[in-house]
């Protein structure tokens, strides 16, 4: 919130006390020039403007309403610039051994459990789901490890060897599930699996980027891709990285104005340079994680993916909770008046003011407390 300079009127001995039934009628002179807090929270500051209420003022009709006082939970918030886009990213690199590629998928295709990733001398690679790839030649009587597991796993999730344990061991049975898997995929049966048969990422990916040519010899990278699970990443200042918490919710603002809800769910612990500061900001003498410019990438989860719609990528604004007050009372920001002694009241239909301690400004709304609020209560607001 923005300091304030509010100017103030001197109090002459003809001045009445606040809430006296002379001060009604007097609160021009009461008052700093009438000044009243027309403005909420916006980014970080409260607008002042100047209420014309002078003894020169000429007449007019009603200038005021009012408004109950009301107990709510306020939320201040920051909003961040932050990018619609897609989990994870990952190359895929052709296989050792050479041959011509022969297949590719489309940019924005989504390749699952047992499809078809790519295709190098007319033999489909499909893709298993697991965190380690195939690094050597698997066979029966082959040392155990996670790399049998995983392949284990996805013949038994396509329905190859519904009896395979769970482990890291590759029996017989396990040799037999691979030949049928073989069979099914136009392949030698020989029951073994080597690098190169398959590809193995995490779950199911979206293809971002198509660098190798069907036609060409398979070598270099062939494939850019992403996950499929929708996300939103904002380059935090490190200044203010208090506002990402592991798991607090935000609200998303999307091109067209719609907004949808999500959640914080990864908050990096590396500093690097903003890509529009730090060195190659004009007349910086530095940057880098140091500088002032230094941001840490936070991960936002969305509650509602689809409301998203057919975007595959967009920039977005990210609203963080900066502080949360709960069940408090509050006015209308434009109820407040600034006292000629300092600080501010609020003023009841019947002309008396009740000076007021201010908390946190949210949603066009200020928390107050002070003697005689109470719920429901009707306070006076300028007419617009």
């Amino acid at each position: 919130m923005t300091d304030q300079d509010t100017a103030v009127a001197p109090r002459t001995e003809e001045d009445p006390e606040p809430g006296s039934p002379r001060s009604r009628g007097r609160r021009g002179l009461l008052l700093a020039a009438a000044v009243v807090v027309l403005g909420a929270v916006v980014a970080g500051g409260v607008v002042l403007v100047q209420r014309g209420d002078g003894p020169d003022a000429p007449a007019a009709g009603p200038r005021t309403g009012t408004a109950p006082v009301v107990r709510t939970d306020l939320v201040q918030s920051e909003r961040i610039d932050g990018t619609l886009g897609y989990a994870g990213d990952y190359q895929v690199s052709a296989p050792h051994g050479g041959g011509i590629v022969t297949w590719l998928p489309d940019v924005g295709a989504t390749v699952a459990r047992g499809q078809r990733a790519y295709a190098v001398d007319g033999v489909r690679v499909p893709l298993f789901y697991g965190s380690t790839p195939l690094y050597r030649t698997l066979e029966e009587g082959v040392d155990d490890g996670p790399d049998v597991r995983v392949v284990k796993r996805n013949l038994k999730a396509l329905g190859y060897g519904p009896q395979l344990a769970d482990d890291e061991v590759f029996t017989s049975g396990t040799a037999e599930a691979v030949r049928d898997w073989q069979e099914d995929q136009g392949r030698e049966r020989t029951g073994e699996v080597a690098p190169g048969d398959l590809l193995v990422e995490p779950g199911a990916v979206r293809v971002t980027e198509v660098p190798g040519i069907i036609g060409a010899p398979a070598e270099g990278p062939l494939l850019r891709l992403s996950g499929t699970r929708r996300v939103v990443t904002v380059d935090m200042p490190v200044a203010r990285q208090q506002l990402a918490r592991g798991g607090a919710p935000v609200t998303v603002r999307l091109p067209g104005g719609k907004s949808t809800r999500g959640k914080v769910s990864r908050v990096g612990t590396v500093a690097r340079a903003s890509e529009q500061g730090g060195a190659n900001r004009p007349g910086a003498t530095g940057g880098g994680a140091g500088g002032a410019d230094a941001t840490v990438p936070v991960e936002v989860t969305l509650s509602k993916p689809g409301d998203v719609g057919t975007l595959d990528g967009a920039p977005v604004q990210v609203d963080f909770t900066s502080e949360r007050r709960d069940d408090v009372l509050a006015v209308p920001v434009p109820a407040l008046l600034a006292l000629a002694e300092g600080g501010y009241a609020v003023e009841t239909p019947d002309g008396r003011l009740l000076p007021v301690t201010l908390g946190v400004f949210a949603q066009g709304r200020v928390e107050v407390s002070g003697a005689g609020l109470r719920e429901g209560l009707k306070v006076e607001v300028p007419l617009a």
